[in-house]
């Protein structure tokens, strides 16, 4: 059995974020790691500032600091990543004080202190607290200092952390998790993630993505004690590329960015409210049938298939039968705000029958991914209010499904969609791993040798996606020209706008590989606002989109 990981700990206070405390919690209690050392910066009294002489000290930012405190009263949530949590008696281990020799931005660790560390012969040291770290200090452990820098360090360095991606009305938040060097924000990448930006509260953008990372250094530290030193850094140097930061270096916005930015956030929030007046967003279906049974790649030729108006159709799964399509779908009726399975039955000629209600629950249904298998048609539909990944049967076609099995309990768990390759089955579904985390973010793998099977096998990369622009499904995985291709959402701008097409490398028990090929976006078409599945079987090529509709 492989020996625990040291790890140590860079602390300001023992009192420490939620999502930190969540983090620490997590590596203590873990099966690859031990925190052995706590490393405390000595607090060093701050001579007593008048208000106002704190007031003028900040004139050029007051704005800022008043806009994120009445940002947090509004949006707070249940699960705040920022409320503040004591590690004292959830880490029992050695402890070390020291003091730190402060420039205007760094901190440096004296050789007294470096020689009271070295002894504990660290692997991983994790940066919770002290400024910007220099000297000796950054290579007294094994594998060095790991931090975050919570901003996507291709874009935007520097800070405040949450706030310029809101202000700029960047479509995605990043994270980056990384070895930290003399070059500020250069370090090694270890990993990086991506978020959809909230379009309104620098607290609720902040919230989701810092609970989120408190999950990518735990998964690291297991990724180097299974795979160990060599292959580890190999995979790290492989996913480092050469990159030249062209921003400046953000600080804290002025009063002026400020002023523009709340008027800019809601203005742009009356006139949404102005418009919804007059005109709803509804999820249709659209079709294109071919003369041949290749896939349909024009999307402003397909035909609208327009639901009433008291509900949505969206979600299209199809499959011919005796030279008719039925194209299952999650249809909602807005009164009821829950949804079910129905069927529509499609001839060679682009006529469709009304839904019909195949499944229908006490709990939400949507996405009733197909499958089939030795004869046999499944359907695995997102059952996440179930908190299942629900198996069922097809034993009267197309109509009724019988329930098979949970393949998974106790998950929140998003379009769940499953391919045969190799002879193994392979399930590829959304998670949220932790409260406060946003299901769109992260997509998880797992295998078996069966189908009915509820002991799936948890993939080693996982997440195997962790970027709100390809993560989530988007249909079925289809093959052309014996290459696979996995639809997937971007749900950056906002849930579902457009589709990503991925191409799958590699995909194995120890490693799964792809890269992106295509991304598509919802522009055929004034009032079409997003589209996110797409299905394709003989000669149809079915798609969903939100219509922006008057009432």
């Amino acid at each position: 059995m492989k020996s625990k990981l040291r790890i140590g700990l860079l602390i300001d206070d023992y009192s420490v974020p939620s999502w930190m405390h969540k983090m620490i919690t997590n590596i203590n209690d873990s099966e690859h790691s031990k925190i052995v050392l706590i490393v405390k910066k000595k607090t060093i009294p701050k001579k007593k500032q008048s208000t106002i002489s704190k007031i003028w000290e900040h004139r050029n930012t007051l704005a800022y600091l008043l806009f994120v405190k009445l940002d947090e009263k509004i949006f707070k949530t249940g699960d705040n990543a920022f409320k503040l949590e004591s590690i004292k008696k959830t880490i029992i281990c050695e402890e070390i004080e020291v003091s730190a020799e402060e420039t205007k931005l760094s901190d440096f660790i004296s050789r007294e202190d470096i020689n009271k560390i070295k002894p504990y012969n660290i692997d991983v040291f994790i940066r919770l607290g002290f400024r910007i770290l220099r000297g000796e200090i950054l290579n007294v452990s094994k594998y060095g200092i790991w931090s975050f820098h919570h901003g996507d360090n291709t874009v935007n360095r520097g800070g405040p952390a949450g706030v310029w991606e809101v202000i700029k009305n960047w479509n995605q938040t990043g994270v980056t998790l990384q070895i930290l060097s003399e070059d500020l924000d250069g370090g090694l990448k270890l990993d990086e993630s991506f978020s959809s930006t909230d379009k309104v509260s620098f607290f609720r953008n902040k919230n989701n993505y810092f609970f989120k990372s408190s999950l990518m250094l735990p998964r690291k530290l297991n990724q180097l004690h299974q795979l160990g030193e060599d292959e580890f850094f190999k995979n790290i140097h492989e996913f480092n590329k050469p990159h030249f930061y062209y921003n400046p270096l953000f600080r804290a916005p002025s009063n002026t960015i400020i002023f523009k930015t709340f008027f800019n956030i809601y203005i742009k929030k009356i006139l949404s409210i102005i418009e919804s007046f007059f005109f709803t967003e509804q999820w249709i279906l659209l079709f294109k049938l071919e003369n041949s049974s290749k896939l349909s790649t024009s999307f402003f030729r397909f035909k609208k298939i327009l639901p009433p108006k008291d509900r949505f159709w969206a979600d299209p799964f199809v499959i011919e039968k005796n030279d008719n399509y039925y194209i299952f779908i999650e249809e909602l009726i807005y009164k009821e705000n829950k949804g079910k399975i129905s069927v529509i039955e499609m001839n060679e000629d682009g006529n469709y029958s009304s839904p019909k209600i195949v499944l229908e629950k006490d709990y939400h249904l949507s996405y009733p991914f197909l499958f089939k298998d030795n004869d046999n048609l499944y359907m695995i539909p997102e059952t996440q209010q179930n908190k299942t990944i629900e198996l069922y049967k097809c034993c009267d076609f197309p109509l009724k499904w019988e329930f098979c099995m949970n393949l998974m309990i106790d998950v929140q768990a998003l379009d769940t969609t499953i391919i045969k390759r190799d002879n193994k089955y392979w399930l590829f579904t959304n998670m949220k791993e932790n409260e406060g985390v946003n299901g769109n973010d992260e997509l998880f793998l797992f295998y078996s040798d069966h189908l009915n099977n509820d002991e799936w096998t948890y993939h080693p990369s996982n997440p195997i996606v962790s970027d709100v622009t390809k993560s989530r499904s988007a249909g079925e995985i289809f093959s052309v020209n014996n290459k696979l291709y996995r639809p997937s959402q971007n749900c950056a701008k906002r849930y579902g706008h457009g589709i990503t097409i991925n191409e799958i490398i590699e995909l194995n028990e120890n490693s799964y590989l792809e890269k992106t090929v295509q991304k598509t976006y919802p522009n055929w078409e004034r009032d079409i606002k997003a589209v996110h599945t797409i299905n394709h079987t003989q000669r149809l090529t079915v798609i969903d989109g939100v219509l922006r509709r008057k009432k």
